[in-house]
């Protein structure tokens, strides 16, 4: 319980691990910067991929974002293991349409960047652009779930085109 204690408070520690998580998972913080950039890139013309990896990394580094990835994450993971009692196994396993928890964890950290997160979120979870429609579709296999990472990374990706139409906007 101590390494948890010390854990919990440091926000870096924590920050390296979700990232090793999502990379264990098949995805890098380059990638979600990639689909923030999408969201944002035609609106502001002097916006790199660079600048929305800072961005991504901000967003990643709030304590709010870790606990929800971290909580995703390990519930694709339990799932996936048959650590998850039925029905909910099923429903994690086969992303059923029906449950929404999935995007309400992913509301949580767009929550934190203001109403335009909601905004981008809605058209990533909608249209699945980029990186998400790889995980997404990795997701489909049987031995896979990818219910919670796919909005995790579209929410992410949301959050920090959000804080960069706070900056430049």
């Amino acid at each position: 319980m101590a390494e948890y204690s010390e854990e919990r408070l440091d926000d870096v520690r924590t920050r390296d691990r979700v990232v090793d998580m999502m990379a264990r998972r098949g995805v890098e913080l380059e990638e979600i910067a990639a689909l923030t950039y999408a969201l944002q890139g035609e609106r502001i013309p002097e916006l790199t991929e660079a600048i929305c990896l800072e961005h991504v990394e901000r967003v990643v580094m709030k304590r709010e974002v870790q606990n929800a990835i971290l909580t995703g994450l390990e519930l694709d993971r339990l799932a996936e293991s048959n650590h998850v009692n039925e029905p909910l196994r099923s429903m994690l396993m086969d992303d059923y349409g029906l449950y929404g928890v999935d995007e309400v964890l992913a509301l949580a950290i767009v929550n934190v960047y203001g109403s335009i997160g909601f905004t981008n979120f809605g058209y990533v979870d909608k249209l699945k652009p980029g990186v998400i429609a790889r995980i997404d579709e990795e997701g489909k296999r049987e031995d896979r779930c990818n219910t919670f990472l796919d909005d995790i990374v579209g929410a992410i990706a949301s959050a920090a085109a959000s804080s960069i139409a706070h900056r430049y906007g």
